[in-house]
């Protein structure tokens, strides 16, 4: 008899506690709402991601590659290959592609500038092929779209990019929305701050500060400097 939906959902749930656990254990994910981090952007946020510390850890992994696989399995995709992005997408890519006995790919954030100047590298990808990316982080969702793009060039169905984190920003959801394609994260900003609470002495301020970030990250980054 096929689990319920309900099932499913519990599933989820229970494993983006698990995974939000461990990229707070091992410092992978860090809040700082007193002393916050400027990202590469130049904004100013109170939240810092990190996934290449997962590397080090085979427990956590090992849990990665499984939740990608089971979102895989759940949503029935066969004959799919997996592309990693460019680099932190790579490891996860290649772990799902071992679990799921599937072909990998890796997407260069540009083409190669010598040989045969591909930009994706790995199993080839073609009209009839279908294809999941492998990313470590969504913020804004562009350098995952950027990978979509390189896969639809090739005449290849995108069906989802699978990443480990999501800060669960509206501009991500927006521009995978007019992408038209789907976003499946492990953990998100709100349940690793849910978990955060409970595992923390975090002050009533440095939630406020939080929460507030979340609703408008531009606003505070300028409030903060930024």
């Amino acid at each position: 008899m096929p689990e319920s939906s309900s099932s499913h959902t519990a599933e989820a749930s229970d494993r983006a506690r698990s995974v939000a656990r461990a990229l707070l254990r091992i410092d992978a994910v860090s809040l700082r709402p007193h002393d916050p981090f400027t990202w590469s952007s130049g904004l100013v946020a109170p939240i810092y991601c990190d996934n290449r510390r997962t590397l080090a850890h085979p427990s956590i992994r090992r849990a990665i590659a499984d939740g990608f696989a089971e979102v895989v399995r759940e949503a029935g995709w066969e004959s799919i290959s997996i592309a990693g992005t460019a680099t932190a997408g790579i490891p996860h890519a290649a772990w799902l592609a071992e679990r799921l006995e599937a072909p990998m790919a890796y997407v260069r954030s540009e083409a190669k500038g010598h040989g045969q100047g591909r930009r994706i590298e790995g199993t080839r990808l073609g009209p009839g092929d279908e294809a999941v990316v492998v990313e470590d982080l969504i913020s804004t969702g562009g350098s995952a779209l950027e990978a979509v793009s390189a896969v639809r060039e090739t005449g290849a169905t995108v069906r989802a990019v699978l990443a480990i984190f999501s800060y669960g920003l509206d501009a991500a959801a927006s521009a995978f929305e007019a992408a038209d394609v789907e976003a499946h994260d492990l953990t998100t900003f709100p349940v690793l701050l849910n978990v955060a609470r409970r595992q923390h002495d975090l002050s009533a301020e440095a939630r406020t500060l939080l929460d507030d970030w979340q609703a408008d990250p531009e606003a505070w980054s300028r409030e903060h400097g930024g």
